[in-house]
């Protein structure tokens, strides 16, 4: 644990170094602020003691976001020959792929504490469901943690960073939305494992405070199967090597 940690600092430094934790974060405020309370079906327009527009809102700003955070992660090691001589360190490649994990989790748990006034806003407003808050945060930390071990899996599969962000955001529409799309066209069994498969189904339900086991299982899948996927990348590598 303590080399993933070495690894988890070692990239934070490298996001506030590089002013990349600093911009995502105010733009990730801006835009969430904005359509949460100045514009379209906004908190005042809704008139409910709600942050479900503020979920809604964070839902589409992380899935953008994350593929940009997560591009660099890998990529650029492999780009400027930082990786084979970062693993010939006493760290193995599930440390080195958990820790790049972990850095930009806590990111994002730095950018969501950040909207905790929001919460005490709407409290003061009016009687807010804490419980559905709760769980609507929870769902938020549950959808990142997902995409952005898409992202890393992205990230290892080329030494272009462009190309990890694409590959992310290919990967991650069809869980965002083509899933979706597909499972109300389809019935019977397709249509309810598609119906699955799709990240908004367990999304929502969690932020409308209903947790199952089901849908804490699916992100677990998507979060080890992202994270599996990449360590194996990187152990081809060295066989190739």
């Amino acid at each position: 644990m303590k080399k993933i940690w070495i690894i988890a600092k070692r990239e934070l430094s490298a996001f506030f170094d590089s002013l990349m934790a600093y911009i995502t974060i105010v733009l990730f405020l801006a835009f969430s602020g904005l359509f949460t309370w100045l514009y379209g079906s906004d908190i005042f327009f809704v008139g409910q003691a709600s942050l479900q527009t503020f979920f809604s809102i964070a839902y589409w700003t992380l899935f953008f976001f994350i593929p940009a955070l997560t591009m660099r992660m890998i990529a650029e090691e492999k780009r400027s020959g930082t990786l084979e001589l970062l693993l010939t360190k006493p760290v193995n490649d599930w440390q080195l792929v958990v820790g790049k994990f972990l850095a930009t989790l806590i990111l994002i748990v730095v950018a969501l504490a950040l909207t905790l006034p929001y919460y005490i806003t709407v409290a003061n407003i009016g009687n807010i469901d804490h419980g559905a808050v709760i769980s609507g945060y929870l769902g938020l930390l549950l959808m990142s943690a997902a995409y952005i071990s898409i992202g890393v899996f992205a990230s290892s599969i080329s030494s272009n960073q462009i190309v990890g962000f694409l590959a992310a955001l290919f990967i991650g529409v069809f869980f965002h939305l083509i899933f979706g799309f597909l499972a109300a066209n389809f019935t019977g069994a397709l249509g309810e494992i598609l119906n699955y498969l799709s990240m908004d189904t367990h999304f929502e339900s969690i932020s409308r405070g209903v947790i199952d086991s089901k849908d804490i299982v699916y992100f677990l899948s998507i979060i080890i199967l992202g994270l599996l996927s990449t360590e194996a990348v990187l152990s081809k590598r060295h066989q190739t090597d």
